[in-house]
């Protein structure tokens, strides 16, 4: 990123255990979507992160606005919601739908969200869509002042 100040010779590259910790561990994440006709769209969810598999999975409701867009373009960003210490990885979706798949997510799913929402069920989840995002690439920059010209990141996923 030179043209943002990020130069090789300063430049000392976040280690992927960095981005790993902040996937597996954040809460919240972005999706974003474009429909057919190139309009994007963005959406919080909970999602779980596998990096024994570099896989990360989210649910939705079969009418969701981002379901229609991805069965039409299944290119999407996923990303965390921190805004300082940010990680953005794009990549495909895929829907989920081997039943042994998807139960595989939904066991790691419930083991997140469950202690933070006892009501959530196996069942819920098996009503809605099982989203599985592919990443292709990762970018992570600290926008803090003494980090963000030293530590710009890039990552590239075997496709």
């Amino acid at each position: 990123m030179p043209d943002y100040g990020v130069e090789a010779g300063s430049w000392e590259p976040l280690p992927w255990a960095w981005a790993a910790e902040r996937l597996a561990e954040n809460r919240n994440f972005w999706v974003v979507t474009v429909s057919a006709d190139g309009r994007p769209h963005a959406m919080p969810v909970w999602g779980v992160w596998a990096d024994d598999e570099h896989r990360f999975a989210f649910s939705c409701g079969p009418r969701a606005r981002k379901a229609r867009n991805l069965a039409g373009n299944p290119q999407a960003t996923v990303m965390i919601d921190d805004t300082v210490e940010c990680l953005s990885l794009e990549g495909r979706v895929e829907f989920v739908s081997d039943e042994k798949r998807r139960e595989h997510w939904i066991e790691r799913y419930l083991a997140k969200y469950q202690p933070m929402a006892p009501d959530l069920s196996a069942d819920f989840l098996r009503a809605h869509l099982m989203l599985e995002f592919v990443p292709q690439r990762a970018f992570a920059i600290i926008e803090r002042e003494a980090e963000f010209s030293t530590r710009a990141t890039r990552w590239v996923f075997p496709v």
